[in-house]
């Protein structure tokens, strides 16, 4: 009589836990969630996710409302933890400025204030659309968030880069880490946004080592798009795996074609992690934009939020022009592993797959 592999076993808790039918996460892309994607992943039998950085309070309970049109699974809502106002320097900024002049439209000095939604109206709109989870990245909830999610039922998934960051997430109440592997697409999840690219840690040597340290379940993030990926993550002490540029090929993503046929060509040497886009370190695919920016002339990029709103009308230029040169294209490193299929095929196959190769290793 055979035995159930452990990390099947393991798995399989998980999904109990969590009212899943399959160990897939959708990741929480701000600007790359549409409830179309979060429903198909969640109609497969995984969790869908909002990426809600950037939505006012009234967004986000019209996206949960739309989810909730779309499907009757379970999603979760992630915000960034604030930064410290950042430091200005109006020279560096002008330099930025005439760069980007190059790459767009002339940028107005007022683009270097951007403002931001109010994060605590986001947290009392997301405790009040009670989701199944949510999930952070940049740091740590406070404590008085964490006891109100609590005592909701909601379960907290915070994102780690490192051992350290791991354990201070556990003890700060998480119930899940999320172990973000330095392939992984997007913007880097590091609690010290200085530190970032100096912490890059692989995700198969975060992710045991994350395993060993805390006592919570742990959820792989990075680099994973097909069933080996998955499978290998379980191996090395994951419940589940969290899927961002895996997804982004499918119709329900919505994305602009430039950026989802870059996806499906680009080699894991043809990402670069880059602060250009938004002052926060994230991977991108290697555009020429980007390449640009990484030149020993290019000005050193101003900080999050500044470069975000400094580069913003250069972005949606782009991405009205269909431009992959200078959109802001976020990709993990096995980007060319995406397929451009149904988010629900992706999902479901991506699990038997890894389910087959474990009852082979078991």
């Amino acid at each position: 009589m055979s035995t159930l592999h452990p990390a099947l076993a393991r798995a399989r808790k998980f999904c109990a836990e969590y009212n899943l039918r399959i160990p897939i996460l959708l990741a929480p892309m701000a600007g790359a969630c549409p409830a179309s994607l979060s429903a198909a992943v969640a109609n497969a039998g995984g969790l869908g996710a909002c990426g809600a950085l950037l939505m006012q309070p009234e967004a986000i309970r019209n996206w949960v409302a739309e989810f909730k049109s779309l499907s009757k699974g379970d999603f979760q809502i992630n915000l960034w933890i604030p930064d410290p106002a950042p430091t200005r320097d109006r020279a560096a900024e002008d330099a930025v400025r005439a760069f980007l002049a190059k790459w767009g439209p002339e940028v107005a000095p007022e683009a270097a204030d951007p403002s931001m939604p109010d994060f605590a109206a986001q947290c009392d709109a997301i405790l009040e659309a009670r989701p199944a989870a949510v999930s952070s990245i940049m740091g740590v909830y406070p404590p008085a968030f964490v006891a109100k999610m609590k005592s909701r039922g909601i379960r907290w998934l915070a994102t780690a880069t490192t051992v350290s960051e791991a354990i201070r997430a556990e003890r700060a109440g998480a119930d899940a880490i999320v172990a973000q592997g330095m392939e992984a697409g997007g913007h880097r999840g590091a609690f010290d946004s200085t530190r970032a690219e100096a912490e890059m840690v692989g995700l198969f040597a975060l992710l045991p080592a994350v395993a060993d340290a805390v006592s919570v379940p742990v959820i792989a993030a990075g680099g994973i798009a097909d069933a080996r990926g998955v499978a290998a993550a379980l191996i090395l002490g994951a419940s589940a795996v969290e899927i961002g540029t895996g997804f982004l090929r499918s119709p329900e993503a919505k994305l602009a074609t430039a950026w989802a046929d870059a996806i499906g060509k680009t080699l894991p040497e043809e990402t670069l992690v880059t602060r250009a886009f938004s002052g926060r370190a994230g991977r991108s695919i290697a555009t020429a934009y980007a390449r640009a920016s990484s030149s020993p002339d290019a000005p050193m990029p101003a900080p999050y939020p500044i470069q975000r709103g400094l580069t913003r009308a250069m972005r949606e230029r782009a991405a009205r022009n269909n431009d992959i040169d200078r959109m802001q294209a976020w990709a993990g490193q096995s980007a060319a592993r995406a397929l451009a299929r149904p988010a629900a095929e992706i999902a479901l196959e991506l699990w038997e797959g890894a389910r087959r190769l474990l009852q082979q290793a078991g």
